[in-house]
């Protein structure tokens, strides 16, 4: 064998590897959303055989079947009672979904307007104090939600927003991640574009429609994926901002289901995340795209 082929041989083999590490990670990372999707379709009974350990203290030591909680993708019998009972006969469930949907939408859509516009004019306008002033903006981008609770907690209460949806909506829109994420993305675009622009006549509005929002459209795409999710998922603003029941997210009913319901936890869950991967899959070219290209090289 000479050292052709085994340069060859070695190169697959370090394929071969890299795809079945690839592949077991993406299995364990797929696995939960299997078994969800599984357990959604699963009897009240069998669920309860088979998860029923799930939250209770059993000394496993002890051996037998019944020590070990039973991880099945296939379900003995398909049952969808669970789906009509959280979308039917229960109204709870859809209305807690269109309170998140009236809560996302205006953020994602704030969000993404506010953070192109103020990443245009920290990439390409010239300001005094724009550096600096981008220096606050990653500060606030790095600190927790913790950290801004009290302060945030005591400005929405002086604006009378307590209680109402504009206390997670308005601080969601003038959020400081998608300034950033833009930011770093029309940075790299070159200014010969901008002057060219100028030189045709075209103002500062004009330059950002026609020549700036077209060529960060995969960055639009990938801010719009990871607001939603971020977003869709929040559970802090709304358990802490909204205490009527009738005006939280989905996000607080997942929690509030209990042990006797396991199905409908299942199913509930199923439907949670469907909104989320419908998304992703909409927009995953230029998703993975924009997250690839941090900027476009000149």
């Amino acid at each position: 064998m000479n050292g052709g082929t085994r340069m060859r041989v070695r190169e697959r083999l370090s394929r071969f590897a890299a795809t079945l590490l690839a592949g077991a990670a993406a299995l364990a990372v797929l696995a939960p959303v299997l078994l969800t999707v599984a357990g959604s379709l699963m009897t009240e009974r069998e669920i309860a055989t088979n998860y029923g350990l799930l939250g209770a203290m059993v000394d496993a030591s002890r051996g037998g079947a019944d020590a070990f909680v039973n991880l099945k993708l296939l379900p003995d019998w398909l049952s969808f009672g669970q789906y009509a009972q959280v979308l039917i006969q229960s109204s709870k469930y859809l209305r807690m979904f269109w309170n998140s949907v009236l809560l996302v939408a205006p953020i994602v859509i704030g969000q993404t307007l506010c953070a192109t516009l103020a990443a245009y004019a920290f990439a390409k306008l010239k300001f005094f104090g724009r550096e600096p002033l981008f220096f606050v903006y990653l500060i606030t981008m790095l600190m927790p939600f913790q950290v801004t609770l009290v302060p945030n907690y005591l400005v929405i209460d002086k604006l009378g927003l307590m209680n109402h949806e504009a206390a997670i909506i308005l601080p969601g829109i003038f959020g400081a991640f998608g300034v950033f994420m833009m930011r770093q993305f029309m940075a790299h675009i070159p200014n010969a574009y901008v002057e060219a622009a100028k030189m045709d006549g075209a103002g500062t509005f004009t330059i950002f429609l026609r020549v700036i929002v077209p060529l960060v459209q995969p960055g639009l795409a990938a801010l719009t994926v990871l607001l939603f999710v971020d977003y869709w998922n929040m559970i802090e603003q709304p358990l802490i901002f909204l205490q009527e029941d009738v005006k939280q997210p989905l996000s607080l009913y997942l929690a509030q289901i209990n042990k006797s319901a396991r199905g409908i936890g299942f199913a509930a869950s199923t439907l949670y995340m469907a909104p989320a991967i419908l998304v992703f899959l909409h927009a995953e070219a230029s998703f993975v795209e924009g997250i690839q290209m941090s900027g476009i090289k000149g």
